[in-house]
């Protein structure tokens, strides 16, 4: 194994060491939740792994899903009383490989109960310089709403601007409309035109989305109505979802239903919901959790482009 190698695990040991101590001063619970689950992700822009059990019917849903992520095991747990709480572990995601992508890597993932997503900005912040200080290297912070930052950077409304507005910064890219909606558009701006020019030595922190990119987000009213959720990012990389949580099992079912639809009209599979977060979700108390990419971070921390570089054997090895 070359020094590079050997350097790149030994980053990842200290990050984890770092992770876990910021956790435990704030006394927020590591816990592990199951990694195959008998409903998925209904994400339509998300593919999910799945296997067949081969065991004794009596087991249960013989087709499991290899998780994208431990959210809803985890709202389970909160929905139990567990309180504060993370896991650090293993996701997959199907389809997602290359320069920046890999098909199974590591999330960070924690909820902080009673507090909402203006909270929770700050601490994951605060953990993000954190990480950049025990490599020597600081960050300034730009905390800036998700339609502040479209207007600033690119002179648009992304509440009213119309479907033409929004693709003509896009021209020069050649992007096919086929099959694309309005916050597809929305999604290309940041990628092609927002996200590349943010400096590296910044951490750049977006809030308060469009209502049709909740997600699992709460919805604030308004004109117009805000998704209470927020994007951070270090120089270019997305590194970290986060929400103020819905606790509406009804409106999120809705929502996992919206999801399928879509699926199906883009051509693909219906996913399983998941039921056994829905029975729980009315008793999630009120919470605001993250999820952070480890690899995005320590790409970051290396100073590399290349996700091969910060994980043992990458998938094309594995």
């Amino acid at each position: 194994m070359d020094a590079n190698r050997i350097a790149s695990l030994q980053l990842r040991a200290r990050l984890y060491a770092l992770i876990r101590g910021f956790f435990a001063e704030r006394q927020v619970l590591e816990v592990e939740t199951p990694i195959l689950s008998a409903a998925g992700n209904t994400d339509p822009n998300i593919e999910s792994f799945s296997t067949m059990f081969s065991g004794h019917v009596d087991a249960g849903a013989r087709e499991r899903w290899l998780r994208t992520s431990p959210e809803f095991p985890l709202k389970r747990l909160l929905a139990a009383g567990i309180g504060d709480c993370y896991e650090l572990g293993r996701v997959f995601r199907n389809g997602e490989a290359g320069g920046r992508h890999n098909p199974e890597f590591s999330m960070l993932e924690w909820y902080r109960v009673g507090w909402d997503h203006r909270q929770l900005m700050q601490e994951t912040i605060a953990l993000v310089e954190a990480a950049l200080a025990m490599v020597g290297r600081r960050a300034e912070v730009l905390i800036e709403s998700y339609r502040q930052l479209f207007l600033d950077e690119l002179g648009i409304d992304p509440s009213h601007a119309s479907i033409d507005q929004l693709r003509a910064p896009l021209a020069e890219y050649n992007i096919g409309p086929e099959g694309l909606e309005r916050d597809d558009w929305l999604d290309l701006l940041i990628t092609h035109k927002l996200q590349p020019s943010f400096p590296r030595d910044r951490i750049t922190l977006i809030h308060d989305y469009p209502a049709t990119q909740c997600a699992l987000a709460r919805i604030r009213p308004g004109e117009p109505p805000l998704a209470e959720r927020f994007e951070l990012y270090l120089g270019r990389y997305e590194l970290a979802n986060g929400y103020h949580e819905l606790n509406d099992a009804a409106e999120q079912r809705g929502r996992f239903e919206r999801d399928n639809a879509l699926r199906r009209r883009r051509g693909l599979r219906e996913i399983p919901i998941d039921e056994r977060l829905l029975d729980v979700l009315d008793a999630l108390p009120d919470c605001a959790g993250v999820a952070l990419g480890v690899e995005r971070l320590l790409m970051c921390l290396a100073g590399t482009d290349g996700i091969a570089d910060v994980l043992t054997f990458p998938f094309n090895e594995a």
